[in-house]
C-alpha cells in the first residue's frame, strides 16, 4: 500500500469514529450508587392549563397540592427507612423463595413506589398524591372534594373526570367476569371496572398500571417511562433483589429522559403509545419490570398497613365489642328496610321485603337476622356495578378541559356533551376509557349502560385523627359529616354528595323527591339533596331496589353510624391516618354547612342551559342504548 492509500485509509478510520462517537447510543440505566444517589435534576413545567371559569379551581388549590406533597414525602422518607431496617434477603428452596422476609420486601417495595413522585412526568405526583392513608386512601385535598371533583395531574391543571376511589381492599376485587345466567358483570378495579386483570389476572395489579400512563394523571406517554424512572430510584437496589438481579438494566436510547418528561397527549406523539424506541428484547425487559411494578403496590395495597380488617365492626363481629344502641339500629337497617347488604354484602341476606323500595312502594322489613355472620371478614361489596341515577355534577373540571393545552392536547373536545356511561363505555371501548380485551362483552354494553362499580363500604367515613399522646400541631378531622369540624369528601363517582346523610338520603328518598331539572335548576321552595333531586345523568338500567326506602330521618342517621363503625383503626392505630397537616372544615349554623343535609350547598352552580345532547361519539356507538340518552 503506497503511503498516499494508508493515509487515506487511516482518515476513513477517524471519520467513522468521530461518527460514532457523536450518533445518538443507546445507554444502559444506571445503577444507583447507593441509597443517597443524587436524584435527577428536577424540570420547572410549563405554563399551567387553566381554561375554567372562576370558580371551578379551589382558591387554595396551589397551597393544598404543596401540603400533600409534603406528606408525600415524608411517608416516602419513612419507607425507606423501612427498607434500610431489612435483614437481609435469603433466596432459597425451589422455586426460589425470600425466607422470612419475601412479604416484608415486596410490600415495603410497593410502598415506596406508591409514594414516589417521580415516577410521574414532572417529578411532581407520586400515587399517593390523590390517595392518601387518613382519606381511606382517597382524595386527601377537602376543597378539591367540595368542588372539581377529580385531582389535578403533574402537568397542573389536567383533571379527571371522577372521584379518587378508595383502594383499601381492591386487592379482593376478583377478574372482571360476566355471569350470563344473571347477564352481569362481576370483578375489575375502577370505577369503570376497566382494569379487568385479563392478562395478569390480578384486577388491583393492573390498575396500579393506568394512572402513571393516564394523560390526567401522573401522565407518563409510554410505559417504559415508569420503568425508565424505577432504574433511577434511589430504591432500585431493592427492586433487584424481589424481582432479580439485572431486571432494570435495560438499553435505554438516549433520548428517553426527553420523552419521558413530555406528558402523555402531547401533539408531539401523535398517535404512537411506545415513543421511547426500544429494542424488541428492552421493550420485553420493560413490559416485564412494569407487570412488576403493578404486583408490588399490589402487595403494599392488600398489606395490613392498607386493609387490615381492623375496624370496630371487626371486634363487633369477633365478640370483642358491643355496637351502641344507634350503631346497632343502623346495622339492623342496613341489613333490612334500607337493603344496603344486597350490594354491600355483609356475609348475611337482605330481610328487606321482595319488592319494596322503589316504584312509590315504600321499603318495608321482614324483621331483624339473628343468624350469625357466615363470613367474618365481610368485604361490604357484590363486586357488581350499579346506575344509582347520580345526577349530572357541572362542577366536575373535565367538562371544562375542551381548548388546547400547552402540548397541543385537548381532554374533552365534546364539553358538556361529555356522558359518563361508565361500564358501558368501557365496553364499547369507548372515549376516556380504555380498550375492552373482551369482545363477547360488547354486545352487553347496552345494559351496562351508566353503572359503576360497588365500592366497598369499608372506611368510607375514615378521616384523619390523632391517636393518644401526638406532638402539638396533630390535625383531626373526626367526621365527614357538618357541621364538624369535618373532613370533606366526594361520594359516589362523580363526587356530586357531600356527605354520608346525603349518601344515604339519597338512597332513601330519590324517587321521593324526583325532579326533570339538572342540578341548580330546583324549583322555587325545594332544596336540593333535601327535598329536590335533579334528574339521572344517565336514566338508562337504573337500580330500582332503591330510592323510595321510607327511612325516617332517624333512621338515616342510625345507617351513617353504623357506616362509621367500618372504619379501620379501631383495634389498633390506622398507619399515617395523623399526617394530615391541612385544616378541617367547619359549617356555622345558619349556613348550608351547618348541616350534613346541606353539607357543600354553598359551592353549587347551575348546569348549562340548555344541556347539549349527547355527543354521538359516545352516545352514538354501537351496540346502541336501549333508550336515547339526552
Amino acid at each position: 500500500m503506497t503511503r498516499r492509500a494508508l493515509i487515506a485509509v487511516l482518515r476513513t478510520l477517524a471519520i467513522v469514529v468521530l461518527a460514532l462517537s457523536v450518533a445518538p447510543q443507546p445507554v444502559p440505566a444506571q445503577k444507583a450508587a447507593s441509597t443517597k444517589a443524587t436524584p435527577a435534576k428536577k424540570e420547572s413545567p410549563p405554563t399551567p392549563y387553566n381554561p375554567y371559569p372562576p370558580g371551578i379551581l379551589p382558591a387554595d388549590l396551589n397551597s393544598e397540592i404543596e401540603r400533600v406533597r409534603r406528606e408525600v414525602n415524608l411517608i416516602f422518607q419513612q419507607a425507606l427507612a423501612e427498607w434500610r431496617a431489612l435483614p437481609p434477603p435469603n433466596l432459597t428452596g425451589q422455586p426460589p423463595t425470600l425466607q422470612g422476609s419475601g412479604y416484608d420486601m415486596v410490600q415495603t417495595l410497593g410502598k415506596l413506589m406508591n409514594y414516589d413522585e417521580n415516577i410521574s412526568v414532572f417529578k411532581n405526583q407520586a400515587c399517593a398524591s390523590c390517595h392518601m392513608p387518613y382519606a381511606g386512601f382517597s382524595g386527601p385535598i377537602p376543597s378539591v372534594n367540595l368542588t372539581m371533583v377529580a385531582f389535578p395531574g403533574s402537568f397542573h391543571f389536567r383533571a379527571g373526570k371522577r372521584t379518587a376511589q378508595r383502594y383499601t381492599y381492591s386487592p379482593w376485587f376478583p377478574v372482571l367476569q360476566l355471569n350470563e345466567t344473571q347477564g352481569l358483570f362481576f370483578g375489575g378495579n375502577f370505577w369503570d371496572s376497566r382494569a379487568t386483570g385479563y392478562l395478569l389476572q390480578n384486577p388491583d395489579a393492573e390498575q396500579a398500571q393506568h394512572p402513571p400512563v393516564d394523560t390526567q394523571e401522573m401522565g407518563s406517554p409510554d410505559t417504559a417511562c415508569i420503568v425508565f424512572r424505577l432504574s433511577q430510584a434511589q430504591y432500585r437496589p431493592l427492586f433487584e433483589q424481589v424481582w432479580g438481579k439485572g431486571s432494570l438494566d435495560i438499553k435505554f436510547p438516549s433520548d428517553t429522559e426527553k420523552i419521558c418528561g413530555t406528558p402523555g397527549g402531547a401533539a408531539v406523539f401523535g398517535t404512537d403509545t411506545m415513543p421511547v424506541k426500544l429494542k424488541p428484547e428492552d421493550r420485553l425487559f420493560a413490559n416485564r419490570a412494569f407487570d412488576n411494578w403493578g404486583q408490588s403496590l399490589d402487595a403494599y395495597e392488600k398489606s395490613k398497613e392498607v386493609s387490615p380488617f381492623t375496624s370496630k365492626f371487626d371486634a363487633f363481629l369477633k365478640g370483642t365489642v358491643m355496637l351502641t344502641p344507634d350503631e346497632m339500629a343502623g346495622y339492623a337497617l342496613f341489613r333490612g328496610k334500607a337493603a344496603c347488604n344486597t350490594c354491600h354484602v355483609d356475609g348475611r341476606g337482605s330481610t328487606q321485603t321482595p319488592g319494596t323500595g322503589s316504584d312509590g312502594h315504600p321499603s318495608t322489613t321482614t324483621g331483624t337476622d339473628t343468624s350469625n355472620a357466615a363470613t367474618v371478614n365481610p368485604l361490604f361489596t357484590c363486586f357488581g356495578s350499579a346506575n344509582e341515577g347520580l345526577p349530572l355534577n357541572p362542577r366536575n373540571a373535565f367538562y371544562y378541559q375542551t381548548t388546547p393545552d400547552f402540548f397541543g392536547f385537548t381532554p374533552n373536545p365534546f364539553g358538556f356533551a361529555y356522558r359518563d356511561l361508565g361500564l358501558g363505555t368501557f365496553l364499547r371501548s369507548g372515549f376516556g376509557s380504555a380498550p375492552n380485551p373482551n369482545s363477547e362483552w360488547i354486545p352487553f354494553a347496552p345494559t351496562s349502560d351508566g353503572q359503576f362499580q360497588v365500592s366497598t363500604a369499608r372506611n368510607v367515613a375514615m378521616t384523619p385523627t390523632c391517636p393518644p399522646g401526638s406532638p402539638p400541631g396533630c390535625v383531626a378531622c373526626p367526621t365527614t359529616e357538618a357541621p364538624g369540624p369535618y373532613f370533606q369528601k366526594g361520594f359516589f363517582h362523580n363526587g356530586y354528595i357531600k356527605s354520608l346523610k346525603q349518601l344515604v338520603h339519597f338512597y332513601n328518598t330519590r324517587d321521593v323527591f324526583a325532579f326533570p331539572v339538572t342540578s341548580g335548576h330546583c324549583p322555587t321552595g325545594t332544596t336540593e339533596k333535601v327535598d329536590c333531586w335533579p334528574m339521572p345523568e344517565v336514566k338508562n338500567n337504573l337500580d330500582m331496589t332503591t330510592g323510595n326506602l321510607a327511612l325516617t330521618d332517624l333512621e338515616e342517621n342510625q345507617i351513617v353510624a353504623f357506616l362509621q363503625t367500618l372504619t379501620d383503626g379501631f383495634t389498633k392505630p390506622y398507619p399515617n391516618r395523623n399526617t394530615f397537616t391541612g385544616t378541617c372544615m367547619t359549617g356555622l349554623p345558619g349556613t348550608a354547612n351547618g348541616s350534613a343535609s346541606t353539607q357543600g350547598n354553598d359551592s353549587l352552580i347551575f348546569t348549562p342551559m340548555p344541556l347539549p345532547q349527547c355527543a354521538s361519539a359516545i352516545c352514538g356507538v354501537a351496540p346502541f342504548p336501549t333508550m336515547p340518552i339526552p
